[in-house]
């Protein structure tokens, strides 16, 4: 089970267009601002990147405006896994958590490659299934296959939420549960 003091949230590459033509894109987006903000309710740390932001967009609005509150700024990368960009594992080092919740597009690519590198790395992940996508509905599906091939787990933003919670009598609940109704 995962806890608030070892527990990151990792958004991978929620940018430009792609985010926008990827499957369920207006559902990924609202789990995804739901998650963000239950995170910041539960004092559980967030990173952040944007694939060759210059050529792909910044990160989307919306997102853009909830991570806002977290002062820490998107990390540009090249890489495919977020693993392979030095500014994103110093910064992931310093937080010193091994369990993470991994979100972002696309699914099969810089999220599955991520979450590879990030087990091989020693840690724990869960996947935010319904915080991810791709392109097609396929290579969601491969993509989230592979990562349980991996070692991940699959989990929901509820789930995840409820997970690192832990009890129903606790202020954070109370902020919590209208954030999912």
């Amino acid at each position: 089970m995962f806890s608030c003091n070892q527990t990151v949230l990792l958004v991978v590459d929620v940018q430009g267009r792609l985010s926008r033509i990827v499957q369920d894109s207006a559902s990924v987006l609202k789990n995804l601002e739901i998650l963000i903000k239950g995170m910041q309710i539960l004092d559980v740390p967030i990173l952040w990147t944007e694939q060759i932001p210059s050529k792909l967009g910044p990160t989307v609005e919306e997102i853009r405006k909830e991570m806002a509150g977290t002062k820490v700024a998107p990390i540009a990368k090249d890489h495919f896994s977020c693993c392979s960009e030095p500014v994103f594992m110093e910064q992931f080092t310093a937080l010193n958590r091994k369990q993470v919740l991994i979100t972002g597009i696309e699914t099969h690519i810089c999220v599955f490659q991520t979450t590879h590198d990030l087990i091989q790395n020693g840690c724990e992940v869960q996947v935010v299934s319904d915080c991810v996508s791709s392109r097609t509905r396929e290579n969601q599906h491969v993509g989230l296959q592979r990562m349980r091939q991996c070692g991940a787990h699959i989990t929901s933003v509820e789930m995840a939420l409820f997970e690192l919670m832990k009890r129903a009598r606790c202020d954070q609940f109370k902020q919590i549960v209208p954030l999912i109704k």
